[in-house]
Parts: C-alpha cells; structure tokens; sequence
C-alpha cells in the first residue's frame, strides 16, 4: 500500500476514538488538517490561540472518556500552547500533542520554524517522539497514546515532518491500536493489608483524596463510612467526593482549610491519602501538621512520601488499590461514631456558610450569596471550571460540588487564562450538561477572544466573570508586606459591548439583588446555545480561609529578621501612606 503521512495520522487517530482536535492550521500542518476535514468522526476545531487549544486539549481529557489532542505548527504554535501543555503535564493529565516539522529531505538549514522541537518539549511531557518514515507514523501515534494514558498520565509529543505528511510511503499494513493496560503492577497485598490494620487501630483516621482518586469515589465512600473517617479533598480533587456526604469535610486539612475540615481532622492520628501529591497547594503553602501517620496511595513513585514522610507507601493505581482496600476492612465490624464527626461537620459547615452570608459587603456581590444562588440554580451534573486567582479558592471553599469530573481547575502548574478555553472544551464534549466558568477578571483577559469559538459552535457556556478590577489574589498578598498593589489594578473593560463583539450575550450582577436573577437569565440564555458573559460586581474583601493559612505560612517560615523588616516596613507605609 502507498499512503501519506497525513492520511495514516487520520487513521490512527479515528482507531483511537479521538473525536475533535484543536489548533491552528499552518504550513506544517495543512497536509494534516485536508485529511482531518474529510473523517466522519473527528472534528478538527479552529481557536483563536494556540493557548486556547491546549487548555481545550486539556479539559477534554478531563471531562471526558477522550484523549485531549492538540494539532499545531512547530515552533510558534508550540511555543504559544506550552502553558496548557505544562498545566496538563504538572497535573497528570493526558494529551497528544501533535505538530508538523521542517522538512527532512532537504538539504537546507534555516528552514522556517526550523528549531529543536525535541528537546523544546522534552521537559514538558511525558515522552517525546519524531517520525522518520511513513510506516512509523501509526505505530508511533499509538505508543505515544499509551504513554500518555498509563502510568501517571500526562502529554506525550508527536512531531511530524511536513514532507512525510504529504508524499506516498510504503505500508505493508494498517495496525490497530493495542488494549491499555491501566494497571500493569501486581496489587501489594502485604501492604494493604498493613494499611487496613494501620486504619483499624487509628484513634481517628482522616481520608485525603486528590485527582488520582477521581475514579475510586464508591470504594472511597465505602472506606470513609466503615472508618467513620472525615474525607478532604486536595484543590484538583475537589470532585474525588460527594460534597453532600455527611463525612466530607472541604478541600484540604490543617490552618489553611476551611472550619470543617480543621476541626474534624485536629484528633487525626492516621491519614489515608491517595492520588494526592502533597504539592504547594494541596498542603496550604506546606502547612499541614505532621504529626500523623500517613499511608500514601500514588501510581507515581516519585510523589510518595514526598514532602511529608508516610507510614506506608502504596505505589498503585487509585481505583484497584482502594477497592481492595474496601473489601479488607468490609471483613471487619466498622467504626462507630463515637467522636460525632458527622455532628461535628455538618455543624462546622453550617457555621461558616453563615460567617459568609452574615459578612457586610457594601453593595457587591457578597460570595456567600452568589455561591448558595448558582447551587441551588445548577443541574447536579453540572460541569463548574474556575481559573487561577482568588475566585479559585472562594470557590473551592462555598461550591457544593456532587458528580464526579464535575470540577476542575488549573492546580500545581497555576495557570491563569485556563477557564475560558477549558469550558468550551467541556461542554463540547458534554453538550448535554449545563457547563459554568467561574473565573476573575485578569484571567478573563488573558483568552477571552476564545469565546469567538464556542459562539461558532453555539456552545451555551455561561462565564461567571468576577470583576472587582485587579489581580485581586495579588494584590491582597501586596497589601500587607508592603501596602501598595504594584502592576495588579487592570484597565477597565465594558462587558457588554465585548459580549456583543464576540457573539456572546450580557447579563450584569452588581448586588446581591441581581443573583438569583441573574443566575436564571443567564442559564436560559446559555440553554439557548447562546455563550453567556455575566459582569459580577464581586466583593473579595473577606479572605478564604485557604489564603489566610497560605500567607500566615509562608509568614511563619521567615527567620526572625525578615519578619521584622517586613512588618516594619509594613507599618512605616502604612503610617506615612
């Protein structure tokens, strides 16, 4: 058989179950998008930024049974989509990445965007693969796959020269792609049975569940309730566990999480804690106390008792693990509540909801309000996507979230600009799940123009815009070292005639009065197919309890002359303006 390059990649793909692509066609790749154009099956969608199309990419993996795959042109259109392709790769999500490359059957240097796309991708995912000939251009796309999908996932990159994707080569057959094998490492059963007897004989065991957990939530549930052990869940996880459970507590323990999940957790003797990595964010600026013992659950190695040493380390995928796991302890008589922890936290919950509602916000939206206002308006199957910036935290702490894969969030790479693009993604994969971006307005900034895509495609995703006019995250961390917001206040920008620009509808929100109106709107406009940008007039003067223990952290780890320098300099603007 004699194919091109271009129609063996289409192939492969189509065998792979790939249903969109994104990116931006260019010379490397127009060979590629001809033959994408012609499947029944994938659609390859256009964006306005390369950076739009890996956070799409990315929220695909993560709102869906696909794989995320990107299709750019090297060099510039890789450069641009490295901040999606790095959020993917810090947070184990999987994606193909794929780009054409500079011809190889030339003689010629400096050919346009002629550089080393191999070691320019190499330290942002998992592997990285070029290919030399057509009959390598399926059987590479399929390992690549595969790499991408076992293991820890993450994005593996693909790099395709142009002469090869568009001349004829000789294949002496169309391979199909291989079954996974998600979990190829033999369950250690010595271990997990230490673990059970670890959890039997704790005073009080706590369960902390991050995204490796997502698809162990019933054998999570099982264990949590025959444990009595309160559950929290790091920021990615926020959806490893029903929020409407009695035992779940917030995201994260120790001072920088929410009343709830400190109080319930302050007795924990023994921690179990799966698909979390102890990261930055996930332990409040490394804030946790250490006094437990942990028994750690990670298909990665490297995170295993990382940071904060554990009693057990389990390198095993989540979902076997835990279900094994569940059946140990169902041999034994479960825990009674003897420490009310269910009383403790509905109580806890209920506390700091009102400590919000009570809180005087002066005419703005009070974030008490907005959050109780869209859990009572949204389907509970509704997809919620927030960017990176104080709203992320807000809600993290106020947003009651119940089915699985239903929140996500940029987390351990941290960056701004995701929400916009990642909730176009989602609800082109779940057309028929309300999808809802939560995101403030300097990240608004960064991708807004991507709206442009989802009104192509009459995608009704709403975009919640808190717009309180800075960076507000940093901007409140500048206000107290050093009493000034350098470079953090944003130029103003007019919602309604932008919506109008990009085909979007407007609804403004400028008081606690508007919400429950507001949100309606909004929701029927976006059921429309209509995407929707609400201008919500966000109070952000009460802090997350996430940012208060962050900052008091990180204050905490200066040595005493710094603390004094800063708290000095602190007072002295403060006195003198």
């Amino acid at each position: 058989m004699q194919k091109t390059g271009a129609w063996l990649f289409r192939k492969a793909l189509e065998a792979l179950g790939v249903r969109h692509t994104f990116g931006i066609p260019g010379v490397h790749t127009t060979e590629i998008y001809d033959e994408l154009n012609k499947s029944n099956q994938i659609r390859p969608m256009l964006v306005t930024h390369e950076g739009g199309a890996a956070f799409m990419a990315d929220a695909v993996s993560r709102t869906s049974k696909q794989i995320g795959v990107l299709v750019v042109v090297p060099a510039a259109g890789l450069t641009h989509a490295m901040s999606g392709i790095g959020e993917a790769f810090l947070d184990g999500i999987p994606m193909l990445v794929i780009s054409g490359g500079v011809r190889t059957d030339t003689i010629h240097k400096y050919q346009l965007h002629d550089m080393d796309m191999q070691a320019l991708m190499a330290p942002l995912t998992k592997k990285v693969f070029k290919v030399e000939s057509h009959d390598q251009v399926m059987p590479i796309l399929f390992e690549a796959y595969e790499h991408a999908m076992t293991g820890e996932p993450g994005p593996v990159y693909v790099e395709i020269p142009v002469n090869i994707q568009f001349t004829k080569g000789h294949i002496s057959e169309i391979p199909e792609p291989a079954p996974l094998l998600l979990c190829k490492k033999t369950l250690p059963e010595d271990d997990l049975q230490a673990a059970a007897e670890l959890l039997r004989g704790a005073r009080q065991p706590g369960i902390y569940l991050g995204w490796g957990a997502l698809k162990s939530r019933a054998s999570a549930i099982t264990i949590a309730e025959n444990l009595n052990a309160p559950v929290a869940t790091s920021l990615q996880g926020l959806a490893a566990f029903p929020h409407d459970h009695p035992l779940h507590t917030g995201m994260g323990y120790g001072p920088a999480a929410v009343p709830a999940a400190q109080d319930a957790f302050e007795n924990c003797d023994v921690i179990l804690a799966v698909g979390v990595r102890f990261s930055e964010i996930a332990t409040g600026s490394f804030s946790l106390p250490t006094g437990q013992k942990i028994i750690h659950v990670d298909i990665n190695p490297a995170a295993l008792g990382a940071n904060y040493p554990a009693e057990i380390c389990i390198e095993a995928d989540a979902a076997p693990a835990l279900e094994a796991l569940a059946e140990i302890l169902s041999r034994s008589q479960g825990r009674a509540d003897i420490n009310n922890i269910a009383a403790l936290i509905a109580d806890r919950k209920k506390e700091y909801l009102a400590e919000w509602l009570g809180h005087d916000s002066a005419g703005r939206v009070n974030p008490g309000v907005f959050f109780c206002g869209l859990d009572k308006i949204l389907d509970k199957d509704a997809i919620v996507l927030t960017d990176d910036g104080n709203h992320t935290f807000l809600a993290a702490e106020l947003m009651p979230i119940r089915a699985d894969r239903h929140f996500i969030s940029p987390t351990d790479f941290n960056c701004m600009g995701y929400c916009v693009p990642a909730a176009i993604a989602a609800k082109l994969e779940n057309r028929d799940k309300q999808v809802v971006g939560i995101v403030g307005d300097g990240a608004f900034l960064m991708t807004a123009m991507e709206i442009l895509t989802a009104t192509s495609d009459g995608l009704g995703v709403v975009y919640f815009v808190f717009a309180d006019g800075e960076l507000s995250q940093i901007a409140q961390a500048q206000q107290i070292p050093y009493n000034r917001k350098i470079c953090t206040v944003l130029p103003s920008l007019k919602y309604a005639p932008f919506a109008e620009s990009v085909g979007a509808a407007y609804v403004n929100m400028s008081s606690n009065s508007d919400v429950e109106k507001g949100l309606k709107q909004a929701l029927d406009l976006a059921g429309k197919g209509q995407p929707v940008i609400v201008e919500v007039n966000i109070d952000y003067s009460k802090k997350t309890r996430f940012t208060r223990g962050a900052l008091k952290a990180n204050l905490d780890r200066f040595d005493f002359a710094t603390k004094i320098r800063f708290i000095g300099r602190a007072l002295v603007r403060k006195i003198t303006g």
